[in-house]
């Protein structure tokens, strides 16, 4: 017997021309194709996924100087400065205590050492 031959299925008509949706060019698409070229499937792809926005960065802190933040302390007259290496009143070196600020209540300079009851001599002078 001979093989059944189906002539609808061998029958190959070829596809008709289509337009590129992104750039309305005419094509022959081969088997599922829907664009032109990579390029305009590339550009439907970015369209339909727009890049998120960027979250607004907040605005950053002013820098300040080791130097603002550190308290002194003048060897003769045991007064205290903030930012300030120099004692005016005996026009002479000061020594550093550590990192700390004025005190919200007084208005003293105070180191965070002095906050936290740590003794504020440097372990070498004990």
């Amino acid at each position: 017997m001979p093989p059944s031959r189906n002539d609808i299925r061998n029958d190959i008509t070829p596809a008709p021309a289509v337009a590129c949706p992104v750039c309305a060019t005419t094509f022959t698409p081969v088997r599922r194709q829907h664009y032109c070229t990579p390029a305009c499937r590339q550009a439907a792809w970015r369209a339909r996924h727009p890049a998120p926005t960027p979250l607004p960065q907040p605005a950053p802190a002013p820098r300040t100087s080791k130097r603002e933040t550190t308290v002194y302390q003048c060897t003769t007259c045991d007064t205290r400065y903030l930012g300030q290496q120099w004692c005016s009143d005996c026009n002479r070196p000061c020594t550093r205590l550590g990192p700390g600020g004025l005190c919200p209540h007084c208005d003293e300079p105070t180191t965070i050492s002095d906050l936290l009851g740590e003794d504020p001599t440097p372990p070498a002078s004990r």
